[in-house]
């Protein structure tokens, strides 16, 4: 009787793929390097777009000649003060709106209709009853980053999911202790995409406001650059900008990691 010899499957190694870092550094680099041709091409126009290699090389004359390394704590320390008011603020704000329905009621909407109110608006107002100084800066940092913290607490206490209420109540569990032990957990994810939205609306706030009273930091830098012509400096104050917004978003991160519950 004759056997049939059968050949092994070949094993498959599955093949590496690449991570979303690793693609948007190389994105980031590809736009570089084409941003660097067209300058090199005179393609587009030096007073509008710099050079990548431009605004590398003005970062060392701004840290000595324009305090760039002040201006960037400046910035940044105005910036995590108004997210922290807005943070004492917001926080319990979220938690009236959720807890007494007859408030939530009547303010989410006039919430919701602030938050996509252009409030940059007014900074003439508190430039007029605060002066030109940290404290509108701040203020207008604060009641933007105030708004979403608030709106998003609010929501994500009210979505909690009801199996979950269901199960707290099969346990007999009171009021206080479904909201310290299922709703708070539950609403961590939700919470802190308000304090991420919080902290961005904060931040580009007190850029602006800079950029437009001229005083504080990053802002006032930009300003100076862009009223001097000098492009690839205003560009570099950008990109700490960018830099700023990353560093602040991935400490909030870390923190929503150590608080979100498995």
């Amino acid at each position: 009787m004759s056997m049939t010899h059968v050949e092994p499957m070949p094993i498959r190694t599955p093949r590496r793929q690449i991570g979303p870092k690793a693609t948007s550094f190389g994105l980031l680099v590809a736009l570089c390097l084409v941003l660097e041709l067209l300058a090199a091409l005179n393609v587009t126009s030096p007073s509008i777009i710099a050079a990548p290699s431009e605004v590398i090389l003005s970062l060392g004359r701004l840290f000595i000649e324009d305090a760039l390394a002040l201006a960037v704590l400046v910035t940044l320390l105005q910036a995590l003060a108004a997210t922290l008011a807005a943070m004492l603020v917001g926080l319990p704000l979220g938690y009236a709106l959720f807890r007494y329905e007859f408030l939530g009621n009547a303010y989410r909407g006039w919430l919701a209709a602030m938050f996509s109110a252009p409030l940059v608006l007014l900074y003439p107002i508190f430039l007029v009853v605060i002066g030109r100084n940290y404290g509108t800066t701040i203020a207008m940092g604060f009641i933007t980053g105030m708004i979403p913290i608030a709106i998003y607490v609010c929501e994500a206490l009210r979505t909690a999911p009801q199996t979950l209420l269901n199960v707290g109540k099969s346990f007999h569990l009171n009021g206080r202790q479904q909201f310290l032990l299922i709703q708070l957990p539950a609403a961590v994810p939700a919470a802190f995409t308000g304090l991420r939205l919080g902290l961005i609306y904060a931040l580009v706030n007190v850029i602006g406001i800079e950029f437009l009273i001229d005083f504080g930091g990053l802002g006032r830098l930009v300003s100076a650059m862009f009223f001097r012509y000098d492009v690839p400096g205003m560009y570099a104050g950008i990109v700490f900008i960018v830099l700023i917004s990353l560093v602040l978003l991935t400490a909030l991160k870390k923190v929503e990691k150590c608080l979100r519950p498995l």
